[in-house]
């Protein structure tokens, strides 16, 4: 197949079994309803935006407009209008991040997990993301905090409809389990952010309130270890001495129960 230098900025008709998903495409899950309305408005109005290409080969690469895209290969149509920019690999991927987050097209997760692909596979510091994606450095590091959550979180959450600031509320509790437990609650009672926040604490408080308790529960145990122990070698002491003392020893469930019998000692 002979290659065709294309002309920037020009408009052309490329075959869509030609053009390769983007691998950096940040975007991972796609609404079928507004596929299918986006799907209808082309098939009424054709297709208003090319979508963007890059060469890849013999090949097209995606750039941005993969929405467009899905829509038109589901109403079964041969070609669609695109543009073809020379762009290196590494903008394609910050291009297609960009333009999903100034469409508003990914949920938080995606952008999160988005961000950190950028940092991860090129190199980036989070300053170099803020400034490429055009945020504040701490708004990229608060993204990225997200991803502490599991995937089984992130798909509890996602799926119930859960905003960011559920997301980064579950973050002040350490314990997986605990979250998750914490999440079901969230979903089952409906919980906008403020009461989420308010759960969250007494959660936290008992936690700690368990903790502690258990801590003490560890000491004390070894106290009364200690304390047996000293009994057992002050019988013994004295039985050395030449003093017949005896001990019975009772262990119930909740207490251990000790008879002494220690004679007097007459004197001569």
């Amino acid at each position: 197949m002979t290659v065709i230098k294309e002309k920037p900025n020009k408009i052309y008709e490329i075959a869509v079994e030609r053009i390769i998903p983007n691998p950096h495409q940040p975007r991972i899950l796609f609404d079928d309803e507004k596929l299918c309305l986006l799907a209808e408005s082309i098939k009424q109005n054709g297709i208003i935006q090319p979508i963007t290409l890059r060469r890849a080969g013999n090949r097209y690469e995606l750039v941005s407009g993969e929405r467009r895209l899905r829509a038109a290969i589901k109403i079964g149509m041969k070609k669609i209008p695109a543009v073809i920019i020379d762009i290196t690999e590494r903008n394609s991927a910050v291009l297609a991040l960009v333009e999903n987050i100034q469409r508003q097209d990914l949920s938080f997760f995606e952008e999160a997990i988005a961000i950190a692909k950028l940092i991860d596979f090129y190199g980036m510091t989070q300053e170099d993301a803020a400034i490429k994606l055009g945020k504040k450095q701490s708004t990229i590091s608060n993204k990225l905090r997200l991803l502490r959550l599991s995937p089984r979180e992130m798909t509890l959450i996602s799926e119930a409809g859960l905003t960011e600031r559920h997301a980064r509320a579950l973050l002040r509790i350490e314990d997986e389990e605990t979250r998750l437990s914490v999440i079901e609650k969230i979903i089952t009672a409906g919980l906008n952010v403020e009461k989420t926040e308010k759960l969250i604490e007494r959660e936290i408080k008992t936690s700690k309130e368990r903790e502690n308790l258990k801590r003490r529960s560890v000491i004390f145990g070894g106290e009364v270890k200690l304390f047996l122990n000293t009994i057992d070698k002050a019988i013994e002491t004295m039985q050395a001495a030449g003093i017949n003392a005896e001990m019975e020893r009772k262990k119930g469930e909740e207490f251990i129960e000790y008879k002494i019998v220690i004679p007097y000692v007459k004197k001569g």
